[in-house]
């Protein structure tokens, strides 16, 4: 069996109307793209870091259509930068040749949208450069919640917890 580099896609947006908080990925792992389902590595702290920005802290628990139900009624949507590309593994580093999502579209759609977070510097960097500056918009870089990326789970929680200042349970309460 050779070790070839294979093809591979995001999964379509998870967005509403009501999206708030766009959370952007790169590309989904091997382990997402064989559940077919956001961020489904076990060792993945997105699910953590996601419900402490909304206040629900029960949320990695959950099964993973009731995650899906409780990030669309909190008005946070999902996608990646990144359309397909080839990827040996699930590094991001090792995306090539890569086809981009049109974010800008999707951008457009989303009346409600405060902020967007780029989850870890790959989607920063391709989801900047893509969707460029949005008066009344917000973008936040964030530390990778990739297992790959070794920053200890309190210090990702600091930087992701900043998001509620644009959007989430505190942001009406403690900031204008």
């Amino acid at each position: 069996m050779t070790d070839s580099v294979i093809r591979k896609a995001s999964f379509p947006p998870m967005v509403s109307a009501d999206t708030r908080l766009l959370l952007l990925g790169s590309l989904p792992g091997e382990a997402s793209l064989r559940a077919v389902r956001y961020y489904a590595h076990p060792q993945n702290q997105f699910w953590k870091l996601t419900g402490a920005v909304i206040g629900d802290e029960t949320l990695h628990g959950l099964d993973y259509e009731e995650r899906l139900d409780r990030l669309r009624a909190a008005g946070v949507g999902l996608w990646d930068v990144v359309a397909d590309a080839e990827r040996r593994g699930s590094l991001d580093g090792a995306i090539r040749d890569h086809r981009p999502n049109d974010l800008a579209a999707l951008v457009s759609g989303l009346p409600a949208l405060r902020v967007i977070g780029f989850n870890g510097g790959t989607a920063a960097r391709i989801g900047r450069k893509l969707i460029g500056t949005l008066p009344g918009i917000a973008f936040v870089d964030l530390p990778s919640s990739s297992p790959a990326f070794t920053r200890s789970l309190a210090e990702k929680r600091e930087k992701w917890i900043e998001l509620r200042k644009f959007f989430g349970p505190l942001a009406d309460s403690r900031h204008d």
